[in-house]
């Protein structure tokens, strides 16, 4: 007997995202670690990169989220603070956050259920969750750039990259070396 995994829930792309040049609309919902409030009004003045995904613990999610983990010094590089948004509630967050050791605030879009997502035109009423949909917002809370990605495939983070690349008009490289700048070892002195 061949024991398969059943077929996703729902596949494609329904809600396309808001486009370049809207301003953000205002979130002010919980974040992890400690369900402190996050507002887009505090972070103006920087860029910032919201990820939209459809769940917690569900296999792609895991991957996109990993990956942008893992990039975020890079994005932090550029001046840029990361949040990832959902519909799952805070103590989902909590508990995902710290199987993946996750750096990044979780932010959740719980109740009302997905209220954010829809002011985002990103969520799903086919399966109640977020498209998964990435958007850069510039320093005044307008959308810069965004991507609504089929919920089966992991989008990446290029687009990403290279939207605070054109926005902050830095290369990444210079951006990453300005950050990471460590006085030079000292050389050991020799004794006899």
């Amino acid at each position: 007997m061949v024991l398969q995994a059943p077929p996703p829930p729902a596949s494609g792309v329904q809600a396309h995202g808001l486009s370049r040049g809207t301003a953000a609309p205002e979130l002010d919902i919980p974040a992890t670690p400690d369900g402190n409030r996050i507002k887009l009004a505090d972070q103006r003045g920087s860029p910032a990169v919201l990820v939209f995904y459809p769940g917690d613990f569900a296999p792609v999610c895991t991957g996109e989220l990993g990956l942008f983990n893992e990039l975020l010094p890079e994005l932090q590089a550029f001046g840029a603070k990361v949040f990832a948004i959902s519909c799952d509630s805070l103590w989902s967050h909590i508990a995902y956050a710290k199987e993946l050791n996750l750096r990044i605030p979780l932010l959740t879009d719980f109740h009302p259920k997905g209220e954010v997502c829809r002011r985002f035109d990103v969520y799903r009423d086919d399966i109640g969750t977020a498209e998964r949909a990435l958007f850069v917002l510039d320093s005044d809370g307008r959308i810069f750039w965004s991507h609504v990605s089929p919920i089966e495939i992991n989008p990446g983070a290029d687009g990403v990259l290279g939207a605070l690349e054109q926005l902050t008009g830095k290369d990444l490289e210079p951006a990453l070396a300005e950050t990471q700048q460590r006085p030079e070892p000292r050389e050991q002195e020799a004794r006899p």
